[in-house]
């Protein structure tokens, strides 16, 4: 890894105190990208443990869905070809109290690219077939994919 690599993890976090201060809420959207034959596409980033949704933050002056499209482009070469549909609004706890994500379920896209990886976001993706994850798969992508897929019961918290 190079050093790059191993200040970015830092950077991150040092950068989460100031975007808190700097925001009252803080707003990110996720895709949860669908294959036409069920198996989900997931990212692992180099600043943060396990697979997640490819997503990230709404910037000033953007839509959820334009940062939505503009992050499933960056991680994952995905060019959505329909509105997504919004699945879910969450607060995501464990970030912070003021942190609140969009999850939007995206079935209608192309192919755009093919990423070149690993970047200095994003070290991974790949799809996976919703009852076969990988164990390091986040608490919050695992249970929003049971509410998606298998109907579980729709929390309010990431």
């Amino acid at each position: 890894m190079t050093v790059l690599g191993r200040l970015l993890p830092l950077a991150f976090r040092l950068a989460q105190p100031l975007a808190r201060v700097k925001r009252g809420v803080s707003l990110g959207v996720r895709g949860a990208v669908f294959e036409a034959n069920g198996r989900v596409l997931l990212v692992r980033h180099t600043y943060a443990p396990g697979w997640h949704f490819p997503g990230g933050g709404v910037e000033p002056g953007e839509t959820a869905e334009e940062a939505l499209g503009r992050e499933l482009m960056e991680e994952g070469g995905v060019g959505l070809t329909t509105r997504p549909k919004l699945f879910g609004v969450y607060l995501n706890r464990p970030a912070s109290r003021r942190d609140h994500v969009l999850l939007f379920v995206c079935r209608d896209w192309t192919r755009e690219r093919e990423p070149r990886l690993p970047t200095l976001e994003i070290a991974e993706i790949a799809f996976f077939w919703p009852a076969a994850l990988p164990d390091a798969v986040s608490g919050g992508t695992r249970r929003r994919l049971a509410e998606i897929v298998d109907g579980a019961e729709q929390s309010a918290d990431w």
